[in-house]
């Protein structure tokens, strides 16, 4: 598990540590200013001639230290400062000394194409303005050299808590960022921009981290998550779950679900589903336990249908069903005759999206979903904004100007964002996942997930573990997929055919 940080968090831990766990500052900077030459020096040459851009705050200092560094290592090296040097950090006054006595050249270069390596050390963390001025010149500068570009901390012009681009911003190469991600550098476009993305230990004190709330999963997370299996065991040991999706003419979503969760480790799977996919389902999923139902009579079937519901010890609830009157009534049988685990999913969102018994008007400020803490919502962007009641959220939300980590910071159910960056969230806490890629963006890939998320449910995963570690694994599938058969032809069942792979090579 690997944190990643706002720019008040990033600010604070370094205040922390220099101020409660005594590191000096400069001390802080030549760690960051090493880190940052050691990558350099991955492909630096004799022949190549380096331009540090460096502003008037901490972030410059980093690089006034990293030419001196550089310099001092023998390298062709020059210093261009943007900004007024009246306003200098305390910092970047003492670099900037030091690198002038030892003979840095600091230039107003003209002649860009001259240099192969730039440096980008103009902004760090705090910028909340469009940049505008001399400061925008350079970044048009140093995007239009033919020059191989590093970024301190995060490209100048990032937002550092949105990833937005302020107004303009460098496109770097490579960034190494300190301690922790920042999540301009985890969110679109800003991680676009970064690049290659390198974290850098340069000391920060760890004890301050029990005060942060977003991270990320690394592959050896899913050994330390998956649930054992235990070799006296029976089906029943590892779960008997309930699909409850598909609709006439879309029997693959509860497929796709159902075998998703078998290949998770789920011992038995029942598929709820209209009787026009009984033939459907047998055939591509024998495995699977059918009830099929007839949607114009459902009430007919409804004491066997609430007895398979009781059953469960979790359930998946919503893809492909449709949005109609036996839809509602199974959706309302799971919320009112049973309290296991659930995935809401889909059509059932939708329904839900319309009913302000469970999900009251959004007031613009909180969501306070009448949601039982064990329940899953897997909405994507624009199911989210019909959940806020206005699809005008939706861009909100794709700019990162709606927080959503903020607004369901009070909320007791477990909510799966959906999105090039889905976020998992529950009260305080917020998985941000970094695996997967576009190949990903294909029908049928969120009911693999339910699936996986139900397959970890049926072995009794806590449900916020369950959704958390079901999103980084279907990401790690989409990828494993790709290398196979490249991003362009991923299927959904590609996905779930990589489970297996996904879990042996995690050695569990």
């Amino acid at each position: 598990m690997k944190y990643i940080v706002n720019s008040k968090q990033a600010k604070a831990v370094d205040t922390y540590t220099i101020n409660e766990i005594g590191i000096p500052s400069l001390v802080l900077m030549e760690r960051a200013a090493i880190a940052v030459v050691s990558e350099i020096e991955k492909r630096i040459t004799d022949k190549d001639k380096v331009l540090c851009v460096c502003g008037v705050g901490n972030n410059g200092g980093d690089g006034i230290a990293v030419s001196r560094i550089l310099q001092q290592r023998g390298y062709d090296v020059s210093c261009q400062m943007i900004g007024n040097h009246e306003n200098s950090s305390r910092d970047n006054l003492e670099q900037r000394k030091i690198a002038e006595k030892i003979g840095v050249p600091f230039v107003n270069a003209e002649n860009l194409q001259e240099y192969t390596i730039v440096v980008d050390a103009m902004f760090g963390i705090g910028l909340s303005r469009e940049v505008t001025g001399v400061f925008a010149q350079w970044i048009r500068k140093m995007n239009e050299m033919q020059a191989f570009v590093y970024a301190i901390d995060i490209p100048s012009g990032i937002h550092t808590d949105t990833g937005q681009i302020m107004g303009c911003a460098v496109k770097a190469d490579v960034t190494i960022t300190f301690g922790y991600r920042k999540l301009g550098n985890v969110f679109y476009p800003g991680t676009e921009y970064a690049g290659n993305v390198v974290v850098a230990d340069i000391g920060f004190a760890k004890e301050y981290e029990k005060n942060f709330t977003h991270y990320t999963y690394q592959r050896e997370d899913i050994a330390k998550y998956m649930p054992k299996r235990e070799a006296y065991s029976n089906k029943g040991t590892f779960g008997k779950v309930l699909v409850i999706a598909g609709s006439n003419n879309m029997a693959g979503a509860c497929y796709l679900s159902a075998y998703a969760a078998y290949e998770m480790g789920a011992g038995l799977v029942k598929v709820i589903t209209p009787k026009e996919n009984r033939t459907i389902i047998q055939q591509l999923l024998p495995e699977a336990v059918l009830h099929t139902y007839d949607t114009e009579h459902i009430e007919r079937q409804k004491n066997e249908l609430i007895q398979d519901i009781k059953d469960a010890r979790a359930i998946v609830v919503g893809p492909g069903m449709g949005i109609n009157v036996s839809s509602e009534n199974l959706l309302d049988w799971v919320f009112h005759e049973t309290d296991v685990p659930t995935v809401i999913d889909a059509d059932a969102i939708q329904i839900l999206a319309t009913r302000q018994r469970e999900i009251p008007k959004f007031d613009g400020k909180k969501l306070r979903w009448l949601l039982r803490k064990n329940m899953i919502i897997t909405p994507h962007l624009k199911e989210m904004a019909d959940l806020l009641g206005d699809r005008k959220h939706l861009v909100s939300m794709q700019n990162q100007q709606l927080d959503i980590r903020e607004i369901a910071s009070e909320n007791e159910n477990i909510l799966v964002l959906k999105d090039a960056r889905t976020l998992v969230m529950q009260k305080e806490k917020c998985y941000i996942n970094l695996s997967g890629n576009s190949g990903m963006a294909t029908a049928g890939a969120g009911d693999v997930l339910t699936g996986i998320i139900l397959g970890l449910l049926a072995q009794r995963v806590e449900p916020y573990i369950a959704a958390t570690l079901g999103v980084y694994i279907h990401g790690i599938a989409g990828e494993e997929a790709a290398n196979k058969k490249g991003a362009y032809s991923v299927t959904a069942r590609d996905l779930v055919k990589m489970i297996p792979e996904v879990l042996l090579k995690s050695k569990l």
